[in-house]
């Protein structure tokens, strides 16, 4: 495709043959990641078939010897109190102290927009996530490992501070971008972002076979009809939210059923990237690998012919019920298409996967939907194959703390689906 630069496209010497290793296909005009491997996927360093898990594994011992992130917690931690002066601007270590700052500032907010503290990264390094499925956590073996890496993952949380930011209500993007709907396929590639409505017949989305057998076709249907030029939709998993929910929450991935998630993500973040969107579409199509949708049985070849065309990876977010507290926030492709994205790489046992974070900017584009009723399905990209710069390539998202209504507020209670969109 016009435009594309692709970065390292090798394999290495004991990588296995059926590893597929994409090149890093950056938009046109975007600096490189701050990533490891030069940005290189771990499917270049696979071993007997480990997807590159073994190299990721040493990496991540790695950068907790190199101390950079406790040198950094230590900086934040040790500075004088009130806010932190960071090269983006003033950051502040609790949620209160910024909105503190707001206030006292009189930053304002658009009709139907809010002004709150979002929580960014201010880590400048790539970061290694171990699932919670990796059998590194129940190996016996290995606990002095497994206690290193978990505090390395606990403290992953003290290398971000939250900044004051403006959220306009994504219903009246048509007065920010006079003539655009966004409820329209236009609006997804200008902006990555888009609203959509369903009357969906699922009636207990904490039934991971009933959301399965009802909800994923309903949500292909809308993706097909919401962007006519599409010849496939598939809906590939699920989440659940619902801080409240009183029921078994145990996920059990080789029963499709994903649990239910009691935390909600405030970090700014996007759920893939350059790599780790071709890489799932093919570990999909091809090994249908952490697939509870339908069956995909693409062979190498019909897998290459399929993704040679447009194809995007979109997230849908249908609440429960009306969204009072911790509501899903989105932010708009063009106020960031030109900021380096920080990878952070998440190690199964058979796969690694990218996703990314970001950090701050004022003028980053921020939108909501205020009090998102059951029937809005709020839409955000989270990867395009199109490289050109013609369109958005993703949006990033987070969720945050409402100061529009009491903290003690029912929270969001809502299925999220991930799907690949075909052209």
């Amino acid at each position: 495709m016009d435009g594309q630069q692709a970065i390292g496209n090798r394999v290495e010497a004991d990588a296995g043959p059926s590893a597929y290793v994409p090149p890093l296909q950056l938009t046109e005009g975007q600096p490189p990641p701050v990533a490891a491997n030069g940005g290189l996927s771990y499917m270049s360093f696979d071993r007997d078939g480990d997807a590159g898990t073994a190299a990721a594994l040493e990496a991540a011992f790695q950068e907790i010897a190199g101390g950079h992130s406790q040198e950094l917690i230590d900086r934040l931690e040790n500075a004088p109190p009130g806010p932190i002066e960071t090269k983006w601007g003033l950051g502040f270590r609790e949620y209160d102290e910024c909105i503190d700052y707001i206030r006292a500032n009189g930053i304002e907010a658009p009709e139907g927009g809010v002004a709150l503290p979002l929580r960014y990264t201010v880590y400048e390094h790539p970061s290694y996530s171990i699932v919670p499925s990796n059998a590194l956590w129940r190996d016996p073996a290995r606990k002095a490992e497994a206690a290193l890496l978990r505090k390395a993952e606990d403290d992953s949380g003290r290398r971000n501070l939250y900044f004051p930011q403006v959220l306009r209500d994504a219903r009246r993007i048509g007065e920010y971008y006079p003539g655009l709907d966004v409820s329209s396929a236009e609006s997804m590639d200008r902006l990555g972002v888009s609203l959509a409505h369903l009357e969906s017949k699922c009636t207990n989305f904490y039934d991971s076979a009933e959301v399965e057998r009802v909800f994923y076709p309903e949500i292909e249907k809308l993706l097909l009809e919401f962007f006519p030029d599409a010849t496939d939709a598939l809906v590939y998993n699920h989440d659940v939210f619902d801080k409240d929910y009183q029921g078994d929450r145990t996920e059990d991935q080789d029963a499709k059923n994903p649990g239910v998630n009691a935390r909600y993500a405030n970090l700014v973040h996007n759920d893939l990237n350059d790599n780790s969107g071709r890489v799932r579409c093919r570990e999909l199509l091809t090994k249908n690998l952490r697939n509870f949708g339908r069956t995909q049985h693409y062979t190498e070849a019909e897998a290459d012919a399929k993704m040679s065309r447009r194809f995007m990876s979109i997230n849908l977010a249908k609440p429960m019920e009306t969204v009072e507290q911790f509501p899903f926030v989105l932010c708009a492709w063009p106020s960031f298409a030109d900021q380096p994205y920080i990878n952070n790489y998440r190690i199964y046992d058979d796969r690694v996967g990218e996703t990314t974070r970001f950090t701050y900017r004022p003028d980053h584009d921020w939108y909501w939907f205020p009090r998102q009723t059951p029937t809005e399905v709020s839409m955000l990209k989270c990867y395009d194959s199109v490289t050109d710069g013609s369109v958005s390539r993703w949006s990033f998202h987070t969720a945050c703390q409402d100061p529009t209504v009491p903290v003690d507020a029912p929270c969001r209670k809502n299925v999220v689906v991930r799907s690949y969109v075909f052209f």
